[in-house]
């Protein structure tokens, strides 16, 4: 284009304008004028679509092409075909350069419609962040709670393994008193004794009868108390007879010492269950009943095992004084200490362990864990 060109295009910018502001049939005149304007300039008809083009992008920001009831860019197109009216008449091309920008408004229409669908893909994808935000933030919330739990766990795991090394101590200072006055008294007896025996020279028979009967009974109770010891801290019979013989043997031994009557039901495929399920069980039951005797005040106990799908249960329940569990498990003393350690040892063999307290009802331990075998319900 020479230097005329913007002047041109001004003229057409403004014309186009007028025509679209107010229909009048001068504006076809005004059209054809600025077509023989651009034959006289020796422009072509491609220089006059880019006017057109150029005028109708500057003029959408005020009108609104995209809207096909208005008529607009039906209008748009009347003044432009007008303007090319006269250079058809001098340049034959006109038609193709006409059709190219028919073209290139259907490649704007295109355009616009794929800007629409990007647009609305935007904001789906804006719609998924903030979601996902949000999904973040909720997750930041579980994992400091998660984190808060694991401070607490970590405190009570602290506090609980203090409890349990004053509990080791204390219980070595009831074995180390239990040995010296039983075992170690009798066994100071039997020395005394012996030693009188020996050191009387002759001795009348009888006599010597008496007193070899008397060491024989003192040295009969040393080995009951060892033998109770033993028992205590490992009954050889869980070993080798099983669960329900150790159990029995326990409430017989400790029935008899505590004036308690103590009922066992049981199903003969608790055998079934291994060596540390066995002894889960064992020391479960040994410990409420122990509390039982120390604390319950009860006059009987039913224990009894059970089968359940996949399952084996133990129950401990007296008709005795009724505490407050919670308040008692979460104490900081060692009262209830022992039924903590039984809590933790039946959740390392995948079970879990329940106490219930009610007034008037007596208590009831029961503990759940996993057994696979014909036998389950």
């Amino acid at each position: 284009m020479n230097v005329r060109a913007p002047e041109l295009s001004q003229r057409y910018l403004e014309a186009l304008r007028a025509h679209l502001g107010i229909q009048r049939v001068r504006g076809t005149a005004v059209a054809r004028s600025l077509g023989r304007d651009v034959i006289k300039g020796g422009f072509t008809t491609v220089d006059l679509a880019r006017m057109h083009e150029q005028s109708v992008a500057a003029l959408a920001l005020s009108h609104d092409f995209a809207n096909a009831r208005n008529g607009l860019i039906r209008r748009a197109g009347k003044f432009l075909a007008a303007a090319l009216v006269p250079v058809e008449q001098f340049h034959r091309a006109t038609r193709a350069s006409f059709e190219q920008l028919q073209q290139r408004t259907e490649i704007l229409r295109l355009h616009r419609a794929a800007l629409a669908k990007g647009n609305r893909r935007l904001e789906r994808e804006i719609k998924h962040r903030r979601a996902g935000e949000a999904a973040v933030k909720k997750g930041r919330k579980h994992y400091h709670q998660l984190f808060l739990q694991s401070q607490l766990m970590e405190k009570k795991l602290r506090r609980l393994a203090r409890q349990i090394l004053s509990a080791q101590a204390a219980e070595r200072r009831a074995i180390s008193r239990e040995l010296h006055d039983h075992v170690v008294q009798t066994l100071v007896g039997t020395n005394v004794e012996l030693e009188a025996l020996g050191s009387e020279g002759a001795i009348d028979p009888r006599t010597l009868r008496s007193g070899i009967a008397f060491t024989q009974r003192l040295v009969r109770k040393s080995v009951s108390a060892v033998h109770r010891f033993a028992r205590e801290l490992r009954p050889a019979v869980l070993d080798d007879l099983g669960l329900i013989p150790a159990l029995q043997t326990y409430m017989e031994s400790l029935a008899e010492r505590k004036n308690l009557k103590i009922n066992l039901t049981a199903f003969a495929g608790v055998d079934a269950l291994d060596n540390a399920k066995c002894t889960v069980l064992y020391r479960v039951a040994q410990e409420a009943l122990t509390n039982v005797a120390r604390h319950a005040r009860a006059p009987s106990v039913d224990v009894s095992l059970t089968a359940l799908p996949g399952a084996v249960r133990l129950e401990v329940h007296d008709d005795g004084k009724s505490f407050r569990v919670l308040q008692t498990l979460s104490s900081r003393t060692n009262k209830r200490l022992g039924l903590l350690g039984q809590r933790v040892r039946v959740e390392m063999v995948g079970g879990r362990l329940n106490l219930e307290s009610t007034e008037g009802h007596g208590t009831t331990v029961r503990a759940e864990i996993p057994f696979a075998s014909e036998w389950t319900a």
